[in-house]
């Protein structure tokens, strides 16, 4: 609850702030957002998660009187998670003058929607919208593709590397990392071994593998194989997608 709490005030000064520029597309006192996640497919569970989580922030914010008494309410897009989809739905989003797209799950949604939001916004500087990136992790997002139009609610992937190989035990001297094969589980693959190597030096990592991208429903291969290797700890981040 305390997590939540203060994920909606975030939520509510980044939005309030936007709401007061004289180029808020909000219609009567409703403002509008875009929310593209995976809503079918193997990460729907997921997406939907996420949006039950922004519903309950957003109905507190709204009970609270919002930005300028106007209310909050999330358009819903889905995404499958497929960075094509994801843009055409912010072709959607823009077609209606919406003012802001969130998205959470899946670095490599991110990085097409931050491509393609910057690229709208320079063509289009009467219909810009900001990107609310409250889950795509990958560090590259905010290093590489750093851009004006995107807000990062979380951590990324090389601060939550060096807190998680900082709490890793004394008596552990062996890993197993694993990771899925795309753009987040890359990244957290290159943040482990560079972060291992720096404050770890003493760790051995027995394995370093990536597992094929939402295709593996049954790990009990890749347990037995962890099992096999004596590895002392499995070092990954989540097999969901952010």
């Amino acid at each position: 609850m305390k997590y939540q709490r203060i994920l909606a005030a975030a939520f509510a000064t980044l939005l309030g702030v936007a709401a007061w520029s004289p180029s808020s597309r909000a219609a009567d006192n409703t403002i509008k957002i875009g929310y593209v996640d995976p809503f079918s497919g193997p990460f729907a569970a997921t997406g939907n998660n996420f949006l039950k989580v922004f519903n309950y922030i957003l109905e507190i914010v709204n009970a609270e009187g919002g930005p300028l008494g106007k209310k909050y309410e999330l358009v819903t897009f889905d995404s499958k998670l497929q960075p094509a989809e994801a843009l055409i739905a912010l072709k959607s989003i823009t077609d209606q003058n919406l003012p802001f797209v969130m998205h959470c799950v899946g670095s490599n949604v991110g990085s097409a929607m931050i491509d393609a939001v910057s690229k709208h916004n320079a063509r289009n500087p009467d219909n810009r919208l900001l990107y609310l990136n409250c889950g795509a992790l990958a560090t590259e997002l905010t290093n590489e593709q750093c851009d004006f139009w995107q807000f990062r609610f979380t951590a990324n992937v090389d601060q939550r590397a060096v807190a998680r190989v900082k709490t890793l035990p004394k008596s552990v001297t062996s890993v197993y990392v694993l990771n899925q094969d795309y753009l987040f589980g890359q990244s957290v693959e290159k943040a482990t071994l560079k972060y291992l190597a720096q404050y770890r030096p003493d760790v051995k990592i027995v394995a370093d593998e990536l597992v094929p991208f939402g295709k593996v429903q049954d790990f009990s291969p890749y347990i037995a194989k962890i099992k096999a290797s004596g590895a002392q700890s499995l070092v990954r981040r989540t097999m969901t997608a952010t």
